[in-house]
């Protein structure tokens, strides 16, 4: 620590402030005095309802029970609600899950025919080929048409047979394939067509179970209602008993 210079403090200065704090003191004791209020002139009146202490508390334990009933219609709303969405979340996540699993199976199945494909233009290219080379040595239709056809035309024929029949089979190939397409196509749109039908089917059990607890609630509010009208019934001073009354 440096050094430091102490200073003496001034008692006139100390008087002065302490005499002007008691001043606005004494000065804020003499205005409350001043500015307090009055005495409050009220008109006398006749406080309370019309209604009987024995009625009054038949009321508030009425409230309170339809305030418990209240609680728990709306805790069971609340567990239902929760429920629901969850079940919501569940079927959105399996709904995703079920058109990713779409997507790749309709990709595969692409993948698939282009290879089909490029496979058959590539069985198709070498197939002509191959019939080119074995026509390159032979004589053309014009030389071929003899009274008596050698081995040459024999061979020519059987070239030209094989090719016929190889395209054939190549058209057949292209119709089963054709085929197959069109059926795996119908099967998924009729696999859509089950889907939405089972969402359509749990959209209405759901609409049909909260009707019906909406229905079961309303009938027991209205038991309930008529209970409590029976007890205040038979709770108010001014009841008239009949005989044939059972309760």
């Amino acid at each position: 620590v440096g050094p430091y210079v102490l200073v003496t403090p001034k008692e006139t200065r100390r008087k002065q402030l302490q005499q002007i704090a008691k001043k606005e003191l004494d000065d804020l004791e003499q205005w409350k005095k001043e500015h307090r209020p009055g005495p409050i002139m009220l008109v006398p009146q006749r406080l309370g309802g019309n209604e009987s202490e024995a009625q009054v508390r038949q009321n508030q334990q009425m409230i309170l029970m339809q305030s418990k009933y209240q609680k728990k219609y709306k805790r069971e709303e609340y567990v239902k609600a929760k429920k629901a969405a969850e079940e919501a979340k569940i079927l959105k996540n399996k709904a995703i899950q079920r058109e990713k699993a779409e997507r790749l199976e309709a990709k595969k199945r692409q993948e698939e025919m282009q290879r089909r494909e490029m496979l058959l233009e590539d069985q198709k290219y070498k197939t002509n080929e191959l019939l080119n080379r074995l026509d390159v040595g032979l004589p053309k239709s014009d030389s071929c048409q003899i009274a008596n056809p050698g081995p040459e035309s024999t061979a020519w024929k059987r070239s030209h047979a094989s090719k016929q029949a190889l395209r054939e089979d190549e058209n057949r190939r292209l119709e089963e394939m054709k085929q197959e397409q069109r059926r795996k196509a119908e099967l998924m749109e009729f696999k859509q067509k089950q889907e939405e039908e089972i969402r359509t089917r749990t959209l209405k059990n759901e609409q049909r179970s909260c009707l019906q607890s909406l229905f079961i609630f309303y009938c027991t509010l209205r038991v309930n209602n008529a209970f409590l009208d029976r007890l205040q019934n038979k709770t108010q001073p001014n009841n008239i008993y009949h005989p044939g009354y059972t309760g």
